[in-house]
């Protein structure tokens, strides 16, 4: 279904953007199931996020056919919330999960939302949107309880269907209750979430409902938007960050035909009504910059960020250091450090820009719809109410598409040539202005009693970010410091940087849980063992418990030759522990990660199946970035431009990987969209150092940094 065929309805207060009134909201909501509320916050639990309306019809629309629209300002892309909640909407609204449509990333008709990102569709939309369902499904009792006269007691629904359970033949559908009516209702209280011992449809495995469109080809991204008249748009780019233009020469483009140049400053852009004509009109364009000459590269990046490094931020802090070394009878002091990443999504960033008159229709892969309005609306000097961003499906984006200047570029180009435009970032182009995950260094000082206790831990934490950084151990004298965790300034990195799934965590985990082993290994205690022993935490001993069950982990002091290794971690609330088991051949030094055991407590789980693909999704990517994935750069020029030399994982690399959730369904849901890769990179280190025993303090762990390790060990 288009979401052109979808009534436009504005949501009073809570949505600033838009503007109307009663009289004409009714008109527009003639046929539909119209639902109020009294604005109870409690109704959306006590996890509401600030964005979200108390107005239940930003949730959902029923309409006189029957049909449900889900209103989301959350996007798809590949993790499979346009499943999961469909999912929880239909349970809470006793209707048929074919019945739902999803309406997603639309700014006209979905509430506002900060965006797609941190695992926080399941956990923070999800409560209000089941209260909305809860709120529509009362509603419906109480207008059939009236249409049937017969009271709500003896009432239930089935699949959109509410009938006298003495008597079915006394029943009446959503559809016979809307159609046709204007129908305002309000509650004197919040309705009531159902409990999991009544799901019908949360917590069942699910098949993805936008799998078949996927294998298919059928599935519509931004750059299969096709308008009347349109043009695709190529842009003039610098050839390093920081270059300067000095001159440029447009003269060979301007002799082609039917190719048109737009300029505005620097911003330079060629048109042509065919992608690979603008292409090579591109090509003609002479232009000599000024090139910067930093003296900055991928090799001295980890000593520049240190020199600049801000005043601290005291992130955890516990006991008193002096007296925790007093106690060490063995202290552990190691570096950690993690080199830029891409996240070189399989679709690039891409928009298409339409103006009319003081209007602008915008489809854009993006994770957050709402602020890429804000940003289109400056440049064209719009209201953000004249400017409309729809989403469709998106082509992975990882953190790497919350931010969208692709849709400023062409809605500026849309507006100086007053065409249509389509603008498809290349593979080169891609990298180039990608926000990478940022290079970063932990320092980690840490002491063992002669019992095997951790007495003290000093961790230092240096432009990555504090999210995964304070220690879950238990621990009696502590500090976490975080330092530059955003500093984009010429002192801090080179270049834009920003989210790349679970931002901060994977290189907090790698460095910790490599500390961990190293402390375990120096005790002489098997690395489970160890893990246990300085664990209070249940939910945490019980996924490490499980992990070491399901995987077979036989207790070893380390280095055992295994090729066994084993790492915690937690992220958006879910707890984790992985085992794997690696073989490293000393000659090449490549990995081969043989098994991988992973055991999430996630809380709630809505679509079982849905979520153990996220961790096979996690388990997969996290061993790009652990063993593979590095940005080369000098003098902000991107030396990886494509995969030839920046090497992602292959279907080749993939090990035996199983996955297993606890069962914790009476706890709140927690996110699932990255806990599972935050641990790969500490559980391929430790598993290597268990195989080789030599450690590799460097991520990603290539052949020539596991080779050069096994030189000096």
């Amino acid at each position: 279904m288009n979401n052109d065929d979808y009534l436009e309805l504005d949501f009073t207060d809570n949505v600033p953007d838009f503007q109307i009134n009663r009289r004409d909201f009714l008109k527009l909501t003639s046929g539909v199931l119209v639902l109020f509320t009294i604005g109870d916050t409690e109704a959306f639990g006590q996890q509401q996020r600030p964005s979200l309306p108390t107005d239940f019809n930003a949730f959902l629309r029923i309409g006189e056919d029957g049909r449900v629209s889900c209103y989301t300002g959350k996007i798809e892309m590949g993790q499979g919330v346009h499943t999961s909640l469909a999912q929880m909407l239909a349970d809470e609204l006793d209707v048929s999960l074919d019945s739902v449509d999803m309406v997603m990333g639309d700014t006209d008709l979905c509430p506002w939302d900060a965006g797609t990102w941190g695992s926080m569709s399941t956990r923070y939309f999800g409560p209000a949107l089941r209260a909305a369902g809860a709120e529509a499904r009362q509603v419906m009792l109480q207008l059939a309880s009236e249409q049937l006269k017969i009271p709500i007691e003896l009432l239930v629904i089935e699949q959109g269907e509410v009938f006298d359970k003495t008597h079915k033949a006394h029943r009446v559908t959503y559809a016979q209750l809307t159609k046709g009516k204007k129908i305002e209702r309000h509650l004197s209280q919040a309705a009531t979430k159902k409990m999991p011992s009544e799901f019908k449809i949360m917590g069942k495995p699910t098949t993805r409902r936008d799998a078949k469109e996927k294998v298919t080809g059928k599935a519509k991204y931004t750059g299969d938007i096709q308008l009347p008249g349109m043009l695709y748009a190529k842009i003039l780019r610098p050839p390093a960050h920081g270059a300067k233009l000095i001159d440029v020469d447009v003269s060979e483009v301007t002799k082609m035909k039917d190719v048109q140049v737009v300029r505005e400053g620097d911003f330079i852009a060629v048109l042509h009504k065919y992608p690979d004509v603008a292409e090579i009109a591109l090509s003609k364009i002479k232009a000599n910059y000024e090139r910067p000459q930093t003296g900055l590269d991928d090799t001295n990046i980890f000593e520049h960020l240190l020199k600049n490094a801000s005043e601290g931020k005291s992130v955890a802090k516990e006991g008193n250091l002096q007296e925790g070394e007093h106690l060490a009878a063995m202290i552990v002091e190691e570096t950690y450090l993690d080199g830029y990443k891409a996240h070189s999504s399989i679709e690039p960033h891409t928009a298409v820009a339409k103006i009319e008159g003081n209007r602008a229709t915008m489809w854009a892969s993006s994770q957050t719809p709402f602020s890429t309005r804000s940003e289109v609306a400056k440049e064209l000097g719009f209201s953000p109410e004249n400017v409309r961003v729809i989403t469709p499906f998106l082509g992975g984006g990882f953190g790497g598409k919350g931010r969208n200047p692709q849709a400023v570029e062409v809605a500026r180009c849309a507006r100086l040539s007053r065409k249509p435009v389509q603008l498809a970032w290349t593979r080169k182009e891609e990298f180039f202005n990608d926000s990478f995950r940022p290079a970063a260094i932990v320092k980690i000082r840490s002491g063992i009693t002669v019992k095997g206790d951790i007495c003290f831990w000093d961790y230092h934490v240096y432009a990555a970010g504090e999210r995964g950084a304070q220690a879950f151990y238990t621990i009696p004298n502590q500090s976490t410091v975080s330092y530059n965790s955003s500093d984009l300034s010429p002192k801090g990195h080179p270049f834009v940087t920003g989210p790349w799934r679970a931002p901060a965590n994977n290189t907090n985990t790698f460095a910790r849980e490599s500390q961990i082993d190293s402390m375990a290994a120096k005790s002489g205690m098997d690395p489970v063992a160890f893990r246990l022993q300085n664990l209070k935490n249940e939910k945490f001993r019980n996924v490490l418990k499980t992990a070491a069950e399901k995987f077979g982990w036989k207790p070893s002091k380390t280095p055992s030759g295994r090729g066994f290794g084993v790492a915690c971690g937690i992220d958006a609330g879910t707890v984790v522990a992985t085992c794997a088991e690696v073989e490293v051949e000393k000659t090449s030094g490549e990995v081969k990660v043989k098994r991988v055991v992973c055991v999430q407590d996630m809380g709630l789980v809505i679509n079982p199946e849905g979520a153990a693909m996220q961790m096979e999704g996690c388990i997969t990517m996290g061993m790009g970035y652990a063993l593979k994935e590095d940005i080369h750069f000098k003098n902000g020029e991107i030396f990886d431009v494509n995969f030839n030399t920046y090497e992602i994982p292959r279907f080749s690399w993939l090990p035996k990987i199983e996955t297993h959730i606890i069962d914790n369904k009476n706890a709140d849901p927690q996110g699932g969209g990255e806990p599972a890769i935050v641990v790969m990179g500490a559980v391929l280190a430790n598993a290597i150092y268990d195989a080789l025993g030599v450690r590799v303090f460097q991520m990603p762990m290539t052949p020539e940094r596991i080779k050069a390790a096994i030189k000096k060990g």
